[in-house]
């Protein structure tokens, strides 16, 4: 199927390359609600289906890990009104989703503060990643209530007790216990971070981990990014040259 369908699917292209791990920061769902003079929640909502389109072209391509930038620490001081509107879209998502989840293989994780959420939103949360557990075509990582700096104040906080406890000798301390005792351990760096709507910033998201992430940054807001810009991105990373600090001299 082309990117002309009804469907929006978009044909997988053939690449040398394919990202183990993608992260995503999905902004501009206010700012696309706004141009069209709609309430926010409706840009939510329709960048809700932008997510869906995504898991499934990432899926499809091979990508192993795919984290998306749900729902910061710092989005907790929104409107009530529309962080509670959030709060039930994600509850409804979890719902509506789980089957195409079992569907296409992809367990569902989170990383986060996920004691912050709403007693039902994390109960549903619970739920739907118990019953994707054993899933391995991908894993779906949502980070809600995250912030890059309030996981490596938890991760000190951890290595701490560690070496308080003696569990852990100070000289032992490095990347690797570092890595082990942040919310992604166990998980692969991502190679690759995109964020939408144009924002040249990186607002808090996976701090430690991005040391070396390939960046691209697009205009486009959230609930219009497709399929096909997607694919064009993995594309471009192809010609990326990644030294992590060498040369190829």
């Amino acid at each position: 199927m082309n990117s002309d369908t009804a469907s929006g699917e978009s044909s997988i292209p053939v690449l040398a390359t394919i990202p183990e791990h993608v992260a995503i920061i999905m902004d501009g769902n206010g700012r696309w609600a706004k141009k069209r003079l709609l309430n926010r929640i409706k840009g939510h909502e329709k960048g809700s289906e932008t997510v869906r389109s995504i898991v499934r072209a990432g899926r499809k391509i091979g990508i192993k890990y795919l984290t998306l930038y749900a729902f910061s620490t710092e989005n907790w001081q929104r409107p009530k009104a529309e962080v509670k509107a959030l709060m039930h879209l994600l509850e409804r998502f979890l719902k509506k989703e789980l089957q195409e989840m079992q569907d296409n293989n992809i367990r569902l994780f989170t990383i986060g503060q996920q004691e912050k959420l709403p007693e039902k939103v994390r109960a549903r949360l619970q739920k739907t990643m118990a019953l994707t557990e054993k899933n391995n075509g991908m894993q779906l990582n949502l980070a809600l209530s995250y912030g890059g700096r309030a996981e490596i104040v938890r991760m000190v906080r951890s290595v701490a007790k560690q070496a308080v406890s003696g569990e852990i000798a100070m000289d032992a301390i490095n990347e690797d216990v570092v890595a082990r005792n942040l919310h992604t351990a166990d998980m692969p760096d991502p190679e690759l971070l995109i964020r939408t709507s144009g924002e040249m910033r990186i607002s808090n998201f996976l701090l430690w981990q991005i040391a070396y992430s390939e960046i691209f940054i697009t205009d486009t807001l959230w609930p219009d990014f497709s399929q096909e810009e997607f694919f064009n991105i993995l594309k471009e990373f192809q010609n990326r040259d990644r030294r992590f600090g060498k040369t190829n001299t």
